[in-house]
């Protein structure tokens, strides 16, 4: 399996396989097609406040003319035809694709953008799961002159329930989209924060997994992965294992320490830890090598 990297290089980024060490060139983020070609950015102003306020809504016009330049927060390679980006500012995002190999990437240049978490390719379509934990489906066409990638049709499939977290601002959370066993997957982490010398650190995490009923639209909670299923959860990439074939125990939630913000302070000699959903109890598996100057880290999968 492609290791997914995007890293800079003159104007723009490659995939990289790091076991082959074999390179496939992406457009740069400067080159996007618009979807119409002719988008711009639309403003208003309101009477007493300061500045120009994007109308009707954020968009990926809006995203690109600001101050920060927007960054890609997670990529997959769907299919050897298809390349998926997460592209934004902080939460604020939109999605872009490609063909590998391609000059330029396709954006729905007037829909809304979204603070999205993540996203996953699950049946030959792509899913992106919101902070408010709905779900969307895009369907991936191909422009009728070039044959490139574009996305057809956009529509919210899971409206999720509002997960209130404390006003105090002692929890965070993460969710992540996995596949497993021919279903779909949203994990919900909390991650409990405290300050200590004034630095915010990371200290338990509390996991749920839901599965996506796409019959009745909704999220339905689970309480286990099976005994030969195994999560593997990050910001760059995620993934369910077989636990028996790889010589484990099943119901184990494998997890990164990728918050950017924060630190981890109950086990600050590595970035690792693991759930077990029978005990709901956290450890940190042997040998405890990874340190926190190195993250953010990303799991290596052979492809099948």
């Amino acid at each position: 399996m492609w290791q997914l990297a995007c890293v800079p290089r003159d104007d723009g980024c490659f995939l990289v396989d790091p076991f082959a060490g074999a390179t496939v060139e992406l457009p740069a983020l400067s080159r996007v097609r618009l979807r119409p070609p002719n988008a711009v950015a639309k403003y208003t102003t309101v009477e007493g406040v300061m500045g120009r306020l994007c109308h009707p809504y954020l968009t990926w016009m809006h995203l690109k003319d600001m101050e920060n330049v927007p960054a890609i927060r997670k990529l997959i390679l769907c299919s050897a035809n298809l390349v998926a980006a997460l592209v934004g500012i902080e939460q604020t995002s939109q999605i872009l694709v490609c063909q590998p190999g391609a000059s330029s990437w396709s954006v729905r240049a007037n829909d809304p953008c979204n603070i999205f978490e993540d996203m996953a390719f699950y049946q030959e379509k792509l899913y992106v799961l919101s902070h408010f934990e709905d779900l969307t489906v895009m369907n991936i066409g191909q422009h009728p002159r070039t044959g490139d990638p574009q996305v057809s049709r956009i529509g919210k499939i899971i409206r999720g329930d509002q997960v209130v977290l404390p006003l105090d601002g002692i929890c965070r959370k993460k969710l992540y989209p996995v596949e497993s066993r021919g279903t779909l997957l949203m994990v919900r982490r909390m991650v409990y924060l405290r300050e200590i010398n004034d630095m915010i650190l990371a200290g338990c995490s509390e996991f749920e997994v839901f599965e996506a009923d796409f019959k009745h639209s909704q999220w339905v909670n689970v309480t286990t992965l099976g005994d030969d299923q195994m999560l593997f959860l990050g910001r760059w990439c995620s993934r369910a294992v077989s636990a028996s074939e790889n010589g484990m125990s099943g119901d184990l939630i494998f997890f990164l320490d990728d918050m950017q913000d924060v630190r981890n302070c109950a086990f600050e000699d590595t970035s690792v830890s693991v759930y077990n959903m029978r005990t709901s109890k956290v450890s940190s598996p042997p040998p405890m090598v990874w340190k926190h100057q190195m993250i953010p880290a990303s799991w290596l999968f052979l492809w099948n």
